[in-house]
């Protein structure tokens, strides 16, 4: 066996070598639709879905009975989507010699129906899904089932290649890799299937990534092959609940499903044939994608940031039309001292009015050191001083500061020493506030819970702030959420634990460092979608309370 696999080897690096490598960069998220009635009457619902969670590839299963109509706007629609839909048919007995020609149903059935349709509405592949290891046949006469198979498959690819621009692919389970093919026994059985196909679709059906019964372990051997072969992998898991939970996430959830695949790329980044994932199968998913919304839970803080003062002025109908559109109820608003009371009287009026927060803000990365102290204590002892000349309605309830010391040269020389006086100057700044009875709460970034805390090793620097604050603004600065919610996770249980308050922030001023980090190029329709799922996946923890755009003056503007 192993001479064979030598051999393939060497030919496949030798072809490799005179025609070049075309390892596949487009990465799909595919899903089985098997249910076909549903494209009919729930359509827009499967299509909502489907862009909701970034699928480009739909398996749609087929009924032959179906008029060429009925399939015709689906796909038109799912393609101007940017979602491909290819036909997957097959069952056990297709295996076999004496229902070759039901096999061939399927291809002529969409070669007939893409010669009569528009190109926008055309099927781009079609898959087989045969699984001949479930017939009787196989226990007893496994080599003349895998002979018959086999020239069904050579009869099946041949007939496709002529039918024009159309994906040949295969569902194949994981374990193939350990059984021989009858005409050369030093030959895989997965090797062959992987070879005959653009793609194939392993139903690497477990639950976890890692370890001997991982499913990075029980793929290893066939993305080797494909790589060699220049042929194209997609990693499947399943929904379905079935009798071995190990091999389903039925029992996990949708959320563990999503954390396993988001670390794929990152794990198969050494094999170029992986193009992606399929998640078995739709209506699976979608039962376990529905979240109950948790009883009595009061409505969560949507803030922004008001850089300019003045504009509380100049714009202070635009900011409240625009606050009450978009659904926020707090505001950071930055403290000019030069300004008169009166202007922020009047706006902070209108604003508890609408039924908006609004807390002042300041801050400066020198206001994390000793000698700046007084600079931080000053905006806490004026917004102390107005509320004592303001009116009930008038009032401003917390003060917020955003000091982000890592900028500065100073936190690059001696680390330490800055933190250990930022930790004194938020010690004074939370006894002043809670001394005019004003909630106090910091800007904080996410990654400062890989920071130890000087004087306390084992204690995250972020879990130092949490506990001395009524609440923290963690700047999770990514543009998907599951991203933004890997970076506060940790801290989210933490404060959960302490029965402290975090806001998530997130950015949408155009970055320079990075496009992940901002929502400038996503659009804010985007910003918006992934928010939801945010909430969504961290509205179990106490101590989740909302979430904060970073600001009024770029969101305003973003792009939609």
């Amino acid at each position: 066996m192993k001479a064979a696999r030598i051999y393939l080897s060497v030919l496949c690096l030798t072809l490799g070598f005179l025609f070049g490598f075309s390892p596949a960069e487009k990465k799909s998220k595919a899903t089985w639709i098997w249910q076909s009635e549903t494209i009919g009457k729930n359509k827009q619902e499967i299509l909502t879905f489907c862009e909701e969670n970034e699928i480009t590839l739909i398996y749609l299963r087929i009924d032959m009975n179906q008029t060429y109509d009925y399939y015709r706007s689906f796909i038109r629609d799912a393609n101007a989507k940017g979602i491909e839909v290819h036909a997957v048919a097959g069952h056990p007995a297709w295996a076999l010699a004496s229902n070759q020609k039901r096999m061939l149903k399927i291809v002529n059935w969409v070669k007939k129906y893409n010669d009569s349709v528009s190109v926008a509405e055309q099927v781009r592949g079609i898959q087989l899904d045969i699984e001949p290891y479930l017939l009787p046949q196989w226990e007893t006469e496994q080599d003349r089932v895998i002979r018959e198979w086999q020239a069904n498959i050579e009869v099946f690819t041949e007939e496709l290649a002529q039918a024009g621009n159309l994906e040949a692919s295969a569902a194949i389970p994981f374990w193939m890799d350990d059984i021989p093919t009858p005409n050369n026994p030093d030959l895989s059985l997965s090797t062959w299937l992987i070879s005959r196909f653009d793609t194939v679709c392993i139903m690497a059906y477990r639950d976890k990534l890692d370890g001997p019964n991982g499913l990075l372990d029980l793929v290893d051997d066939e993305m080797t092959q494909a790589d060699k072969l220049e042929r194209r992998v997609l990693i499947a898991v399943n929904m379905k609940e079935i009798d071995d939970d190990h091999a389903s996430f039925a029992e996990e959830g949708v959320d563990e499903m999503n954390q396993l695949l988001d670390e794929l790329p990152a794990k198969l980044a050494d094999h170029p044939s992986y193009g992606g994932n399929a998640i078995h199968d739709y209506r699976h998913w979608k039962e376990a994608a529905i979240v109950t919304p948790l009883p009595d839970k009061p409505r969560g803080y949507r803030g922004t940031y008001i850089w300019r003062a003045e504009t509380l002025k100049s714009e202070s109908e635009e900011i409240l039309d625009f606050s009450e559109k978009n659904g926020v109820n707090l505001l950071y608003v930055r403290i000019d001292m030069q300004q008169p009371p009166s202007m922020y009287q009047d706006f902070v009026k209108k604003a508890k009015a609408a039924g908006i927060e609004v807390h002042a803000m300041g801050g400066h990365p020198i206001w994390a050191l000793e000698e700046n102290r007084h600079k931080l204590l000053t905006l806490v002892k004026w917004v102390k001083a107005y509320n004592q000349t303001s009116s009930e309605d008038e009032r401003i309830l917390g003060v917020h500061v955003d000091i982000e010391p890592y900028v500065m040269p100073r936190w690059r020389e001696d680390k330490e020493a800055v933190l250990r006086q930022w930790m004194g100057n938020i010690e004074a700044f939370v006894a002043e506030s809670k001394d005019g009875g004003l909630e106090a709460s910091v800007d904080l970034a996410a990654w400062l819970d890989n920071t130890p805390t000087p004087g306390q090793p084992d204690v995250p620097f972020s879990h130092w702030m949490i506990d001395r604050l009524d609440h923290t603004t963690l700047m999770a600065f990514r543009d998907r959420a599951e991203s933004i919610v890997g970076l506060v996770e940790s801290q989210m249980k933490y404060a959960s634990d302490q029965g402290k308050k975090l806001v998530v922030a997130v950015e949408t001023k155009e970055s320079h460092e990075s496009s992940f980090v901002s929502f400038y190029e996503d659009g804010m329709g985007e910003m918006n979608r992934q928010l939801d799922r945010v909430a969504q996946l961290l509205g179990g923890y106490p101590a989740y309370m909302g979430q904060a755009i970073h600001a009024y003056e770029y969101w305003k503007n973003g792009k939609d």
